[in-house]
């Protein structure tokens, strides 16, 4: 059996977890995950996709403010891992951990590009043709380890943030049981220094967007689909967003057309088709409705 300790937080996390619960080579036995946080209105505490998961299979649990946190270093030792697997853990892992076995990364970007918080949200933005995910051996500079493996595919251009995430959790579940049962047979490569970019983690201020530029707009809403969103000055929200044309120049936020529930924006370039908008205090409603209400026409500005 391949004893690991499993460190990881989010969904993406939760599906590498469940793939190695099921590898009947596989023990885990120690998961580390982010303490609950207070989520929602109400500010009830939420546990993590993580710790769900583990709680179901009962598996033993750590969830520490710090890794430095008394007692959490002897956990792990205590349980004689062969390996650490560590995926959107939230942490930085400390030398003394480091230094207990090799501990393997799941990163969502193709390393060395996108070190840092948010590589899947960036690859959006930047329009990038492709996406995967990199295994590497963890080192005390942030995700410049050296590398164990990749799997990588084609982003399709009209894929939201969620669908990617789901897609990179399936492949990084893959490569961490690839990588575990090879691992003896695997010759790490150094990454290219010179060649990595990095990326910081998203604000909710970062949704702030306009209508200079839809392709941009777009990348955006991609991105940012779920949380923060995107919204306009005032903080009226937008969203249901495809992408019509990227070459027309026209006056910002002209409304070019009024379809079933939709509108096309125009662009100072390119041109949108919004089909919800929320203004702040109101429920959102379809962008039809929203024009009606506000007496607009094709020809009028939609703020």
């Amino acid at each position: 059996m391949i004893k690991i300790v499993y460190m990881g937080t989010p969904y993406y996390a939760k599906e590498i977890l469940q793939r190695l619960i099921d590898d009947d080579k596989i023990e885990i036995t120690l998961v580390l995950t982010q303490p609950d946080r207070k989520a929602g209105r109400k500010g009830k505490l939420k546990a993590p996709d993580v710790k769900i998961l583990a709680e179901e299979h009962d598996l033993k649990i750590l969830q520490p403010e710090k890794l430095s946190d008394e007692g959490v270093y002897e956990a792990i030792v205590d349980v004689k891992p062969d390996f650490i697997v560590v995926a959107a853990f939230g942490q930085i892992l400390p030398k003394s951990i480091l230094d207990i076995c090799p501990c393997i990364n799941l990163h969502a970007s193709l390393l060395p590009k996108y070190r840092g918080a948010s590589p899947v949200q960036q690859s959006l933005l930047n329009g990038d043709k492709f996406t995967g995910i990199t295994a590497m051996l963890m080192e005390e500079g942030l995700d410049s380890g050296a590398i164990l493996g990749y799997r990588y595919f084609k982003i399709p251009e009209t894929m939201l943030l969620p669908q990617l995430m789901n897609r990179l959790s399936e492949d990084a579940s893959l490569l961490t049981i690839d990588i575990l049962h090879r691992f003896d047979m695997i010759e790490p490569i150094e990454q290219i220094r010179a060649e990595a970019t990095y990326c910081k983690k998203i604000k909710k201020s970062d949704g702030l967007v306009d209508f200079s530029n839809a392709f941009n707009l777009y990348r955006k809403y991609r991105a940012f689909y779920g949380w923060p969103g995107i919204f306009l000055e005032g903080n009226i929200k937008i969203s249901d967003i495809s992408l019509v044309e990227t070459k027309t120049t026209n006056e910002i936020g002209l409304i070019l057309e009024i379809k079933d529930s939709s509108v096309i924006v125009g662009c100072l370039r390119g041109s949108l088709e919004i089909g919800v908008i929320q203004v702040p205090s109101k429920k959102a409603i379809n962008a039809k409705s929203y024009c009606l209400g506000k007496g607009l026409k094709v020809g009028n500005y939609l703020f």
